[in-house]
């Protein structure tokens, strides 16, 4: 007995030792953690807030915090084209493994204060690491994937907001999140991370679940469970609002 006490005393001390001590750590909570999808939805805005719980005095350096929001991924195919003969073509093209349908990142500072490129790799904060586009076959992926954050920020779905996040006396943080009415159906993955230096003292994860309720989940449902009831319906209904068209030309005519 006495020696299983003393290897268990030593393990601990081991650990102790090896295991680096986390003096800083992310207390938060979200204003929503799921949103519904209705006929009418226009977006919405997600306040996340929280606090830094310390069990140890601040170590030196500016306190920063990076909060994202990370849609689900998809493969996207990313066409590049080219004026041949006087007519634009599609021609090099690249299949991006995974790519989030929304993303967003905001920072209490800016990104290259806030995070070295090494904790980036490791933890895919930035936008362009989130997206993974990997064996593509051409020279330049990078100018393809460049393309496709242009075309999804012009759609609101990717956001960098340097600055978005107020952080009071290095305890109080806060932010607000638009999310645009395009959204993907799933789980969407919200992350806070402490940093000091450029390196992650802690992460803090929590789902916002995106449902389509109503009539869109009806229609959502019967599309994908029962295609061929759904097209029977969908043109009987083109059917009946032609008909119902030409039925009310005709009557203004007469």
């Amino acid at each position: 007995m006495r020696r299983a006490v003393q290897t268990l005393l030593g393990l601990a001390a081991l650990l102790a030792v090896c295991l680096p001590l986390r003096a800083e750590t992310v207390v938060a909570g979200l204003s929503r953690d799921a949103i519904n999808i209705t006929a009418n939805f226009v977006g919405s805005e997600i306040l996340i807030f929280g606090a830094v719980e310390r069990d140890a005095p601040s170590p030196e350096g500016d306190l920063e915090v990076i909060i994202t929001i990370e849609g689900p991924s998809e493969p996207v195919a990313v066409r590049r084209k080219d004026r041949r003969f006087g007519i634009w073509v599609n021609a090099a093209s690249i299949e991006v493994d995974e790519a989030p349908s929304f993303y967003a990142v905001a920072t209490t500072g800016t990104m290259a204060d806030a995070l070295s490129q090494v904790e980036d790799l490791r933890h895919h904060v930035s936008i362009s690491r989130a997206i993974r586009a990997v064996g593509t076959g051409v020279e330049h992926p990078e100018e393809f994937t460049n393309a496709l954050i242009r075309i999804r920020e012009s759609e609101d779905l990717y956001q960098s907001i340097e600055g978005g996040v107020t952080l009071r006396n290095e305890t109080l943080f806060d932010t607000s999140i638009r999310l645009p009415a395009n959204l993907v159906e799933g789980d969407y993955r919200t992350r806070i991370f402490l940093t000091r230096g450029g390196e992650v003292l802690d992460v803090y994860e929590q789902d916002i679940a995106v449902r389509k309720v109503g009539i869109e989940r009806f229609i959502y449902n019967l599309a994908h469970e029962r295609p061929l009831v759904y097209g029977i319906l969908s043109l009987a209904i083109a059917i009946a609002a032609g008909w119902l068209a030409s039925a009310v030309f005709r009557y203004i005519r007469a």
